[in-house]
């Protein structure tokens, strides 16, 4: 009897057809009939597409070996990397004066909460590379008084004065004058490489060295407050070194426990896709009803923390009020966490629920898909592991990036510029020369008293360094462009090695040898520019949006209400377009894959098939993503529950084993965020099996009729689903 449903099923879509070909085509949508009928699977015979693209592409690419290459020998890490003086010798840089010296010192550490700093990025004060920091406050007219008393004072002073300098008996106006020593030092240690005020808290004051308020080499009173606006924003970064510190040594004594978690979720993920293969139904709804259940737990739990903390007090103070805060405890301890933890799972569990009433009959359709594209996987299983692949393409590509933007960024030579404490001063911020500064006549000037010509930044003025900005954009724009040609051919090769499986008229006898590798053969031989031409269109979309975010940052302290909605409006179309593209060039290159294909003509045939099936499609591709995106949320939930009771150490069996930590959530991010990047991985090949299984479905039914001449090549099952879903409508 199966059989028999079978060909009348089929007859009905004979009919369906006949009347489709009588009726005047419409053509926006394409027309059904125009491929070859005696099509039986991915073409084998195959010419290249897109060579134009194809040569472009590889020009390009040794062209950006050229442009590292080039980087490499213009730049120089290490200035990057390490501080430089106020004459561009690097601190601690072998083989020169400053090899002991590792550390920065600046002569006069209050003129650098100078305005002019916000434009010059660089203190307005003469910096000099020392041994270690000072840790005493002294000042230099002391210094000449006790020098007489003892040498051993001007033998710890001379050490932060320019190097050669060895006349303490000059006088104090002359040394200031000349900049050959600091005025006065102050207790500093050294952070990121750069002597800074040592600030201690003492009963909520902030002192150094236990004072509060001290004497510079002129006998005026200064306070520890002007330090610390001086080194403005330096005590956060102090916090976020501490936390970084602390996260480095979680990490060190977690990695064995984070590594077993990730372990974990890559056999969890390999089970659940090897029981996806004979028991897909059953797998998706308890995957379904779970996760209505953890939502559901959720709810519940959130709200009985609500309840007992609705008459604690302080617990009604604002999120925003608390600020950035290291420990999560913190924010568990306000109801306003709970009311936004409990409002998130609701609107989320309503939605579901939702989904499943008026979705239903789709969530059945979208599981015999999943439980079909389970088939074809269980055939070619070596699919699930080329992610690792595209993973290592990846790599490459972000390392060969990351390098070449640090070695353009630190190319060019020492640029000097004039400092000035008057921001007045009309020669401000203009390139000089520190050998003939002090014989001209720009500190001579009365606005200009005080000004120097100090070490600005690393750059130049041929036409390489004019240009630096427009070859790191090209930088960036080729590694958008490697990028997405990496995951095309991932795409592309997953899409020929499943319509191989669909195509074959017996399965798995008719399945070509090796179905992986001929498809990564073909389409790195034949298709390299079609797959280039897809990622570039996408690449500049990318770049076009990466450019307003830059700009909106630009402009984000300008008040106009006209700019920021032009911003809006661009950013909102340039992130619609590059859906609408990342989701055609996907279809496209699965026609790529099976007619071997150009890409523009693949893309509107891909195009005019789903808009003829436009209904099945906007259903059923939001279906299963939503039903892989249950599985990817349950195996990360999953580990992620296991690994908070084990670092909270509500496991009693192997509590003992658990390391003490300073911030638990830092393994448990860890664990969850790498769960559901390995679930991802495994996922998106059935994402891409589904996507392909459902375009050979499409142009099966318009090839074929269910005759004994034109059998259908897709499962009884298959089709007994899909096709009469279609009917009903």
């Amino acid at each position: 009897m199966a059989p028999h449903r079978y060909i009348q099923s089929s007859s009905a879509a004979v009919q369906s057809e006949t009347a489709a070909e009588a009726a005047p085509p419409a053509p926006f949508y394409g027309e059904p009939h125009k491929f070859d009928p005696s099509f039986r699977g991915p073409v084998r015979r195959r010419s290249c597409t897109d060579v134009l693209c194809c040569l472009i592409f590889i020009i390009v690419i040794f062209a950006y070996v050229a442009l590292g290459i080039v980087a490499w020998l213009h730049g120089d890490p290490r200035k990057v990397l390490h501080p430089t003086d106020s004459y561009g010798q690097f601190c601690g840089q072998k083989g020169t004066s400053n090899a002991k010296k590792p550390i920065l010192f600046y002569f006069n550490i209050l003129k650098c909460a100078n305005p002019a700093i916000l434009i010059n990025l660089q203190c307005p004060t003469t910096q000099m590379c020392v041994s270690k920091c000072p840790d005493k406050f002294a000042t230099y007219t002391e210094m000449q008084l006790q020098h007489k008393l003892s040498k051993t004072y001007w033998e710890y002073y001379r050490q932060f004065c320019k190097p050669g300098f060895n006349n303490p008996d000059k006088p104090v106006s002359q040394v200031l004058r000349d900049e050959d020593c600091p005025s006065m030092i102050v207790p500093s240690r050294p952070f990121l490489q750069r002597c800074l005020p040592d600030f201690i808290t003492l009963n909520g004051t902030v002192t150094v060295a236990n004072k509060t308020r001290f004497k510079d080499a002129l006998e005026m009173p200064r306070s520890v407050t002007e330090l610390q606006d001086a080194a403005k924003g330096i005590t956060g970064l102090m916090d976020t070194k501490e936390l970084g510190m602390k996260i480095v040594e979680d990490y060190a004594k977690s990695w064995v426990w984070i590594l077993i978690g990730l372990l974990i979720s890559l056999a969890v993920s390999l089970v659940f896709i090897l029981l996806l293969r004979f028991t897909a139904g059953l797998l998706l709804w308890l995957t379904i009803i779970s996760v209505i259940l953890l939502l559901a737990y959720g709810m519940w739990y959130c709200s009985t923390e609500l309840s007992q903390l609705r008459h604690k007090p302080g617990s009604d103070v604002a999120i925003v009020e608390v600020g950035l805060q290291t420990d999560l405890q913190v924010y568990l301890q306000l109801r306003q966490t709970w009311i936004i933890l409990l409002v998130s799972l609701g609107v989320t569990e309503a939605s579901i629920l939702l989904m499943l009433i008026f979705l239903r009959r789709r969530v059945r359709v979208a599981i015999a898909l999943l439980r079909e594209a389970s088939r074809a996987i269980s055939h070619i299983m070596s699919t699930l592991f080329y992610p690792v692949i595209t993973f290592l393409l990846l790599t490459v590509c972000i390392s060969y990036w990351t390098v070449t933007a640090v070695y353009l960024a630190s190319s060019g030579d020492a640029v000097y510029k004039v400092m000035s404490p008057d921001v007045s001063c009309p020669y401000a911020n203009s390139t000089c020369n520190p050998e003939t500064f002090n014989r001209s006549n720009i500190s001579k000037e009365a606005s200009c008293l005080g000004s120097q010509c100090l070490f600005a930044f690393y750059g130049g003025e041929t036409s390489y360094h004019r240009y630096l900005f427009l070859l790191q954009l090209s930088n960036l724009l080729i590694f958008l462009w490697l990028v997405n040609f990496s995951l095309a051919l991932e795409q592309c090769t997953l899409a020929g090695a499943f319509s191989s499986y669909y195509w074959a008229r017996r399965k798995p006898q008719d399945i070509p040898p090796c179905p992986l590798f001929s498809s990564f053969s073909r389409a790195l031989r034949y298709h390299t520019g079609s797959l280039a031409f897809g990622a570039l269109i996408l690449s500049v979309v990318q770049l076009v949006r990466i450019v307003l975010e830059y700009l909106e940052q630009k402009l984000k302290g300008l008040d106009n209400s006209l700019s920021r909605f032009i911003m809006c409006c661009l950013k909102c179309c340039f992130w619609c377009l590059e859906k609408f593209i990342r989701y055609m060039n996907r279809n496209a290159f699965i026609m790529v894959a099976i007619y071997g294909k150009n890409f523009c003509t693949s893309a509107r045939e891909a195009f005019f098939l789903l808009m003829r099936n436009v209904v099945r499609v906007a259903v059923l591709d939001r279906v299963t993503d939503f039903l892989l995106f249950l599985g990817k949320v349950l195996i990360a939930g999953g580990v992620g529950a296991i690994a908070f009771l084990f670092f909270t150490r509500e496991i009693p069996v192997i509590q003992e084993e658990v390391p003490n930590l300073n911030y638990y959530w830092i393994p448990l991010l860890t664990v969850v965020i790498g769960a559901y990047l390995i679930a991802h991985g495994f996922f998106s090949v059935y994402a891409m099996c589904v996507d392909t299984l459902f375009l050979c479905f499409c142009d099966d039914l318009e090839r074929n009729d269910g005759s004994l001449e034109k059998p259908f090549l897709m499962s009884p099952e298959l089709h007994r689903i899909l096709g009469k879903s279609s009917q009903s409508r």
